[in-house]
Parts: C-alpha cells; structure tokens; sequence
C-alpha cells in the first residue's frame, strides 16, 4: 500500500501520470488478501520499477542556479 501511496503523492506533487501498465496487468492490489505472498512480491517489485524507471527518464531541472560571479557580501539578519 505504501508504493501506491507513493505514486499517487509523485503523481499529485509532479502533475505527470506514470504509468502502471505492467503492474496492472498482474492484476493484483495490496487489498487481496487472498493472494500469495511471492504474488505481492512480483506486483511490489513491478510497481517499483515503474516508478523509478519513470523518474528517472524524466528531466531534471538544475536543484540550484550556480552563476561564476562572487557572492556578494551582504548577508541577512533576523531582528
């Protein structure tokens, strides 16, 4: 349920859908509990995969904007 949540909060934060196509073909989901415990291995691995391999095709922007000029030398204060 865990990576379920992590992918709708991904999806939420990035506005980009990453898609499951393979994880939902094994038709399984954290709720059948009826299912065997290598079933939800194989599905947890899968989605997994999914989502690392979406993040990681994805561009990255630049975390932080490095410039070659000095810093300046002025520095903040709380009061």
């Amino acid at each position: 349920m865990l990576m379920i949540h992590i992918k709708k909060y991904y999806e939420g934060v990035s506005n980009e859908e990453i898609g499951t196509e393979r994880y939902n073909s094994l038709e399984i989901s954290p709720v059948h509990i009826h299912k065997d415990k290598k079933a939800h291995k194989d599905a947890l691995l899968t989605l997994g995969d999914e989502i690392v391999t979406h993040i990681h095709h994805r561009p990255v922007p630049p975390a932080v904007n490095y410039s070659h000029e000095p810093a300046s030398q002025k520095v903040a204060a709380e009061h």
